[in-house]
């Protein structure tokens, strides 16, 4: 109990030898809310051998599309992707097929065609770094640069 006591007589003892009344700056002018017109990178998954946007697609699609509706969009890429199946032409068909998709669903929701660089990866999306090929290439990826108008 005693060292308790010694260490609120510390603080006490410090605290009133300070120069005065400490006072906190007003912050409002240097907080803001963080902008929604950053890069961003979202991914739309497809149904095995599809191109078709899913309805989960369409979601992705429509909520990239409204965070980003007061942003001046600079640039978006769009690579489609394919997994192993189907053999090298139709993986290469099939990626185009999405990210043309996607693309075009971007631009109906308003964002400006000329900034869109749309690529296939066709089998060669098929494997990740270490070469295992695996279903999740059934996918689009989506990478935009924006910033605030």
């Amino acid at each position: 109990m005693k060292r308790l006591m010694g260490f609120a007589g510390l603080a006490v003892a410090v605290g009133l030898s300070g120069c005065g009344v400490t006072r906190f700056m007003d912050r409002t002018a240097v907080v803001t809310e963080p902008s929604a017109c950053t890069a961003k990178r979202f991914e739309v998954y497809f149904a095995d051998s599809e191109a078709r946007l899913t309805e989960a697609a369409r979601q992705a699609i429509g909520m990239a599309a409204a965070q980003l509706q007061g942003c001046n969009i600079r640039k978006v890429q769009v690579l489609g992707l394919a997994d192993a199946r189907g053999g090298a032409t139709a993986n290469q068909s099939l990626s185009e097929r999405r990210a043309v998709a996607v693309a075009e669903a971007l631009t109906a929701a308003g964002w400006p065609a000329p900034v869109f660089e749309v690529e296939a990866a066709g089998e060669a999306g098929a494997a990740d770094a270490t070469g295992v090929r695996e279903p999740m290439r059934r996918r689009t990826e989506v990478l935009i640069d924006a910033i605030p108008r």
